[in-house]
């Protein structure tokens, strides 16, 4: 059951402390993940492990995204699903230094962590969104200044609760 201090996701948008926000959650919708790449939000209930930002652009405590910064996507890498760090990194990965501004502040989801297990999916975080609404591949986004908020009231307590 969800709590005042949970953020509650939906495909219509989602709630945080007594306050509504708009929000955009994968192209393929909320539900069970098949596998890498399906643009689906995992339902369920998720812990953030770390919060990522650009030191240059979001002023927030949070882990300063650096600019050799990598997600590894690839089920063949022993270091599937997690941070890596390598300007010539050999597996499939996502850059997490980012010119757009969805990276700029990013909170990394409990989804597929402990342990990970290759293609059932990774880089599940919550983010800022590229515009209004506009699907993700599996995330959760809001505007910057609503992610900013939700991030900087998150406590011990909160958790991120999808609901399908």
């Amino acid at each position: 059951m969800a709590t005042f201090f949970d953020l509650v996701v939906t495909r219509w948008g989602a709630r945080f402390m007594g306050q509504r926000f708009s929000c955009a959650v994968g192209r393929g919708g909320i539900g069970s993940k098949v596998g890498e790449g399906d643009g689906i939000t995992p339902k369920g209930t998720f812990r953030i492990l770390e919060t990522y930002a650009r030191p240059d652009r979001a002023l927030i405590g949070a882990r300063p995204i650096r600019i050799s910064d990598v997600w590894s996507d690839d089920p063949r890498d022993p270091s599937y699903n997690t941070l890596q760090s390598g300007q010539a990194y050999p597996f499939s990965h996502e850059k997490m230094r980012r010119a757009d501004p969805m990276y700029d502040l990013v909170a990394d989801l409990s989804f597929n962590r402990e342990p990970p297990i290759a293609g059932k999916g990774s880089a599940i975080f919550v983010h800022v969104w590229r515009k209004p609404r506009h699907p993700t591949e599996g995330c959760i986004a809001f505007s910057y200044s609503d992610l900013h908020f939700i991030l900087s009231n998150w406590t011990d307590k909160s958790r991120v609760v999808v609901k399908g």
